[in-house]
């Protein structure tokens, strides 16, 4: 048998329920399209969120990391126009060296060794300027990965000194001759540190490539766990526009039902 009651209304009731189910859908679904997020808050993924993180967090320190490698390879760049620049340098010195070392030379081999001199002076001073004084060893952080997140570096020098080059004279034969002894030596030394360098600048680039690649597929795994399906959230905006409608209806026919109890005190 159907009862009647004006004070509690269960259909209201529990039109007022739906109604709020469909407001909070209905939110949330306006959020993550106005934000293009899927996740806007814990609530919506808590375990998505966390992992999406340390996605996020993974492809900031890349980022920086490729900068990172970026800066190392413009400094091994500085380094290797210096070495090339060294190398001409010492074939000048072997050009005077050779002159000198001849027994038919009839110049003045004071006049030679002023320029050699000055030619030594200048690798200094541009070994100097591309810090290749001293035995140069460095690593370039670019990602967490332990070991495996960083990229060591390391050449040797390349001034006079290190060359072996220092203090040597052509004003006579037999210095030239050693001279030339000692810059064939000194050819083969910066050979050494060139090849250094030149692996190192290989290294570094094979290093932006893959971290550019993992930039591209963890920013890419973020995106599948944070972003928002636009097509799937527009359906579903749809969707909770029509039961807001019917929800609305319902609860005012609700209203209406329990008001009509009073035509029966009429």
């Amino acid at each position: 048998m159907a009862s009647f009651s004006v004070v509690n209304n269960i259909g209201s009731v529990n039109a007022q329920s739906k109604l709020y189910e469909t407001n909070i859908g209905l939110a949330r679904t306006l959020a993550r399209l106005s934000s293009g997020l899927r996740i806007n808050q814990s609530g919506d993924d808590a375990a998505g969120l966390a992992v999406a993180n340390r996605f996020r967090t993974d492809v900031a320190i890349l980022t920086v990391g490729v900068r990172n490698a970026n800066d190392g390879l413009s400094t091994l760049q500085i380094a290797d126009g210096a070495l090339d620049n060294i190398s001409r340098l010492l074939d000048r010195a072997a050009t005077l060296a050779t002159q000198a070392a001849s027994g038919a030379f009839t110049g003045d081999r004071n006049v030679l060794n002023e320029e050699f001199a000055n030619v030594l002076s200048e690798i200094d001073r541009e070994a100097g300027l591309a810090t290749l004084t001293a035995a140069t060893s460095y690593s370039i952080y670019i990602s967490n990965d332990g070991s495996n997140g960083t990229v060591s570096v390391s050449f040797g020098a390349a001034d006079s000194t290190a060359l072996s080059v220092n203090g040597l004279s052509i004003t006579s034969q037999a210095g030239a001759q050693a001279a030339i002894t000692s810059i064939t030596a000194a050819v083969t030394a910066l050979g050494s540190v060139q090849g250094s360098v030149g692996s190192s600048q290989n290294r570094l680039m094979f290093a932006i490539t893959i971290a550019q690649s993992q930039i591209v597929n963890k920013t890419a795994a973020q995106s599948r766990i944070r972003d928002a399906n636009i097509a799937e959230e527009s359906a579903n905006l749809t969707r909770y526009n029509i039961l807001t409608q019917s929800g609305l209806a319902s609860l005012a026919q609700a209203n209406q039902t329990a008001a009509a109890v009073l035509s029966l005190l009429r």
